[in-house]
């Protein structure tokens, strides 16, 4: 794996060289992304047009490159094919047309499959055409790992500014669907420092923040524990403003309290799972849209594996997962994440 490294780092001394130009003052930024765009990311693929991958395809559009797609529902192909999108029937295709391949994909095995199975990206042995892969996927470190490990071994089958072999990056993104439609996703970037730097340019056209979590797989931790934090706070802020309620406070008044003190979050600020007090939420929706349950369920699934692995405790990831699994038991698999209120104490409705 050392080797693999090594040439890596090797093979991306040339990318550094563009470091100045890309985090210098906002103005010559904008003209150095342009230009380097225009140079590394002629032709970008895409693969997983789903609720997030769709969105983030139609902001690389808009941006201005020439994406191509590919997903197994002929139905989301058919969508981008009638507005000029070209689309691709496997993934081994989508590289053979890109110089940068995403990926955005429902698991682990979905990745694993769409990278080393028939047809896959890497379908064509140690040659490939694009020079970076992005797994923006939300899945395991391990798998992000293995995978970069393999694609190091391979070799590019046209030089790039002195690149000889491919560089792949995990870049799971945090925001859900709708920071996904507008544009602000935040993307978590494990892998090479220099490939991250040279594909800042494309994760700005699909978000507004990017982090550099340092070496591969660490992007993949990052949203992890990331979705852990988010799903424990849920469940706590949930137990509070219905104990509050069962007490005489009302969900808005404890709202206020929360904000404006300590307990002070995302999920009682931005996502509050009470309905009615806040318009815009999934809870003021029935709980449609949003974050659904079942992924939630999930990625707390992906934190529990990766504890174990190296022998970690973490009960109250154990505890989250098995309230997240009941719930999608109960039928809210496709409710979001915050209908757990409701399903623990149902009748509370706003005082």
């Amino acid at each position: 794996m050392s080797m693999a490294i090594c040439r890596v780092r090797a093979a991306l001394l040339s990318l550094s060289n563009h470091k100045s130009s890309l985090i210098s003052s906002s103005s010559s930024s904008s003209s150095s992304i342009r230009s380097f765009s225009s140079s590394k990311f002629e032709s970008v693929g895409f693969i997983g047009l789903g609720n997030m991958g769709s969105r983030m395809v139609n902001n690389l559009v808009k941006a201005g490159y020439n994406v191509t797609v590919h997903d197994i529902n002929c139905n989301a192909m058919k969508k981008f094919s009638d507005m000029g999108v070209p689309t691709k029937e496997t993934p081994f295709e989508v590289a053979e047309a890109s110089d940068v391949v995403i990926t955005m994909l429902p698991s682990s095995s979905h990745v694993f499959d769409v990278f080393t199975g028939p047809k896959g990206l890497l379908q064509g042995g140690n040659l490939l055409r694009p020079w970076l892969l992005i797994d923006s996927s939300t899945i395991d470190p391990q798998t992000s790992r293995k995978l970069s490990v393999t694609v190091s071994k391979c070799n590019l089958k046209e030089k790039k500014d002195n690149l000889v072999i491919p560089v792949m990056l995990d870049a799971p993104v945090s925001g859900g669907v709708l920071a996904a439609e507008a544009g602000t996703l935040t993307f978590m970037v494990g892998g090479s420092e220099e490939a991250f730097l040279a594909a800042k340019p494309l994760f700005l056209s699909m978000g507004k923040n990017t982090i550099y979590c340092g070496k591969a797989g660490n992007g993949s931790a990052a949203k992890i524990c990331n979705n852990l934090a988010m799903a424990i706070s849920m469940l706590g802020v949930s137990e509070a403003l219905a104990l509050g309620q069962s007490l005489g406070i009302s969900a808005s008044t404890l709202t206020k309290v929360f904000n404006s003190s300590s307990a002070r979050c995302w999920s009682s600020d931005s996502y509050n799972p009470v309905p009615g007090v806040m318009e815009g939420a999934p809870s003021s929706r029935n709980y449609d849209g949003g974050f659904a349950s079942k992924l939630m369920a999930k990625d707390l699934n992906l934190a529990a594996e990766s504890a174990k692995d190296i022998g970690q405790k973490c009960p109250l990831t154990s505890h989250a997962l098995e309230i997240y699994t009941e719930l999608c038991k109960d039928g809210n698999e496709t409710r979001d994440f915050s209908c757990v209120f409701r399903h623990y104490y149902s009748g509370m409705d706003e005082l």
